[in-house]
């Protein structure tokens, strides 16, 4: 089998956030420009370097950005006011509260503080109830960027055989939910799952998000599937790689997302498009309005 089509969710990432800066200009000629908010707590580095990704996508494709930074002392109840500020703030469409958070402030609690109309993150319980209700509400913008993903290249999910390998509820667990709906049929695989490899090889669709260096090796995709790998991680050597042996994988899959350059931008864009419809929503725009074709 010829090497594996390369999934480029950078180039794809861009074409959306193209998208989203001229829907995002003619919501700001209506008198409404989409605001974002990213609420940033302590000095983690992984994270400062994604909520400067973040800002920076979010300015070039016209939103209007703020970033409240708080010290890793931050008490639960100064970071709850500072939330709770910016849910009341109209000019504020979006609302992202970067985790992980430091140990001893209460991630769960702070999340529910956001309104569920501005939680751009889609984890509040309100939009966690829509997501497996099938109702409308604001998506998880990893799975939501697997999806998309697959869409803009054309590649069907109804009938297929997805299998994610992670549980969380960042990815995994959302990202089945989607796939469900999509008229798949979802295998969710984690740590404790025996025979791992031989779930993988079942996948029609094979999406590896369990931030472990490599672990799904080449042997175990079936030859002709789609590999999404959603990990990020710092090799021994060094080298960024992702939760899939993307050397052997592209051997033998039909599609794969490259590691980076894959689902990281494709993050971020749907983080823009979360915010886009928010403001669109509060604004009493639709998308046909916006000429977003979604």
């Amino acid at each position: 089998m010829s090497e594996a089509r390369i999934l480029d969710g950078k180039a794809t990432a861009l074409a959306i956030r193209t998208e989203v800066r001229s829907a995002a200009a003619k919501l700001e000629e209506s008198g409404c420009r989409a605001g974002l908010a990213v609420v940033l707590v302590g000095e983690d580095p992984a994270s400062h370097v994604y909520v400067r990704n973040k800002d920076r996508a979010a300015s070039d494709a016209g939103l209007a950005v703020q970033t409240v930074r708080l010290g890793a002392a931050t008490t639960q109840e100064r970071l709850l006011q500072e939330v709770r500020t910016l849910a009341e703030d109209d000019a504020v469409h979006g609302i992202l509260v970067q985790l992980p958070l430091p140990s001893h402030l209460d991630a769960a609690e702070v999340i529910e503080a956001i309104p569920p109309h501005k939680d751009v993150d889609g984890l509040t319980q309100s939009n966690v109830a829509a997501l497996v209700t099938g109702r409308p509400g604001l998506r998880p913008c990893t799975p939501a960027g697997c999806i998309e993903l697959l869409t803009r290249y054309e590649i069907g999910l109804e009938g297929k055989h997805v299998v994610v390998v992670g549980r969380s509820m960042l990815v995994g667990k959302p990202l089945a939910h989607l796939a469900l709906a999509a008229n798949a049929t979802v295998t969710i695989c984690h740590s404790r799952t025996q025979e791992l490899e031989q779930h993988c090889r079942r996948a029609d669709i094979l999406v590896a998000a369990v931030g472990i260096p490599e672990l799904i090796r080449g042997d175990w995709v079936q030859p002709g599937a789609v590999v999404l790998d959603v990990g990020i991680n710092r090799a021994e050597d060094g080298r960024l790689v992702g939760d899939v042996d993307f050397e052997g994988a592209s051997r033998i899959a039909s599609a794969i997302t490259p590691v980076p350059g894959g689902i990281g931008p494709m993050t971020i864009a749907m983080l823009l498009v979360n915010t886009l419809q928010s403001a669109a929503l509060r604004c009493g725009m639709t998308a046909k309005d916006l000429g977003w074709g979604r």
